[in-house]
């Protein structure tokens, strides 16, 4: 009896708590698995922290140069780009290429000559580049990410040593893949190119392998640097589900397959422990007291509120709450213990005058304590103000009608 008790409480356990979730039972020393629609982070093992992140930095590097430049541009190679070392396309100083052919060099083989020629084109340095990304960075919600280089080789500035969280980077790979252009380009097995005078002709494979170890896999890219260790970062739709993995410190040479692993047990917890939700429906909102207000039409006097020894004119003033369309169509990947509660921020009371359309307040909906989304609660009408003037109106108008 004691050992069937003792297995029933096993199983309830690793149901709830998944063997593999476990800290330990991961590689990497980062990892984030994140809801792609939403960038919320569902699952994470020291998701905030620092760390080098190898090559996965040409996401940012090639998402700058599709928005920046046109694929048709000319990128001349500088003796600074001939220079970088392995991986490296072979590229010589003073050759020429079209910025698009370059791009699946970057993307596929990871080619670290090539990421310095892209950002020389587009920043007029490296130096200059690096601004560029950092900039884009904080615009994406990027937390603590510093970037010294466009090819991810470890690196060091007056700005810090060349890092991202996997928090970070799993960010800007859900950021990347809305652009179809770096989806083609990231889902490529095989690219051939020449440079422009048509006499040197390359090859590229794609060195992601996890684009056919699963199925729905979107994106991906590779890295690795003696002080990054393997990284890996994705995005890949499962079950109608969009996850981003991100993983850094993945293992060093000798344990190359790490990412692999990592990346398909944290995409399985997912697809088994979450689910997709809308929005619950908006919440009927109080009627918020308005005080010194003009009565309603038909309505011979102000109500008096009486008080402590005074006595408050007030009226009773409507409000809604208009959420856009797309947040009520945004979906949410919850566990089936998660809720999403609305929360209201609406005064007591407030003062005539009231605008039509005027916010009141805020409406808000929360997920594990912490706000995902909020709309504006404004007034249904126009409430005038009482004055002097408008009470001697008043008398008139009783006195004459």
């Amino acid at each position: 009896m004691a050992a069937v008790v003792l297995m029933t409480a096993v199983l309830i356990i690793l149901q709830i708590f998944p063997v593999w979730a476990k800290e330990e039972q991961l590689y990497a020393l980062s990892a984030v698995l994140m809801d792609g629609e939403t960038g919320r982070v569902l699952y994470g093992k020291e998701a905030y922290k620092g760390r080098p992140n190898a090559s996965t930095t040409k996401v940012m590097t090639c998402i700058l140069a599709l928005e920046m430049a046109s694929g048709d541009d000319y990128v001349q190679v500088s003796r600074n780009a001939a220079s970088q070392p392995q991986t490296h396309l072979g590229m010589r100083e003073g050759q020429q290429f079209y910025l698009e052919d370059l791009l699946y060099s970057l993307m596929l083989k990871s080619h670290n000559d090539t990421a310095v020629a892209i950002a020389e084109h587009i920043g007029g340095s490296v130096e200059k580049f690096a601004v560029l990304m950092n900039e884009k960075a904080k615009v994406l919600g990027c937390k603590d990410t510093h970037f010294v280089t466009p090819n991810g080789l470890d690196a060091e500035d007056e700005g810090g040593i060349h890092h991202t969280t996997a928090r970070d980077l799993a960010l800007i790979m859900a950021y990347a893949i809305k652009n179809e252009t770096f989806v083609h380009i990231t889902q490529t097995r095989d690219y051939t190119f020449s440079d422009i005078s048509g006499k040197e002709h390359y090859s590229v494979h794609n060195t992601n392998a996890f684009l056919d170890m699963e199925t729905g896999v979107i994106s991906g890219k590779t890295g690795f640097t003696g002080n990054a260790g393997y990284c890996y970062v994705c995005a890949v739709r499962q079950d109608e589900k969009l996850f981003v993995v991100a993983l850094l410190g993945c293992g060093w040479p000798g344990n190359k397959n790490y990412k692999w692993s990592d990346t398909k047990k944290l995409l399985s917890y997912g697809r088994e422990n979450y689910n997709y939700v809308l929005l619950p429906d908006l919440p009927d909102l109080p009627e918020i007291t308005v005080t010194d207000a003009v009565p309603e039409e038909n309505s011979p006097y102000p109500e008096k509120k009486k008080g402590s020894g005074y006595s408050e004119i007030y009226r009773r003033l409507k409000v809604h709450v208009s959420l856009p369309e797309k947040e009520q169509v945004k979906r949410y990947l919850l566990k089936k213990t998660e809720t999403i509660i609305w929360k209201t921020d609406l005064p007591d009371k407030i003062a005539a005058p009231v605008r039509e359309n005027q916010k009141i307040g805020t409406l808000r909906a929360v997920l594990n304590g912490k706000e995902i989304t909020s709309c504006s609660v404004t007034a249904n009408e126009k409430i005038g103000r009482i004055t002097y003037k408008w009470y001697v109106n008043k008398v008139f108008q009783d006195y004459f009608h």
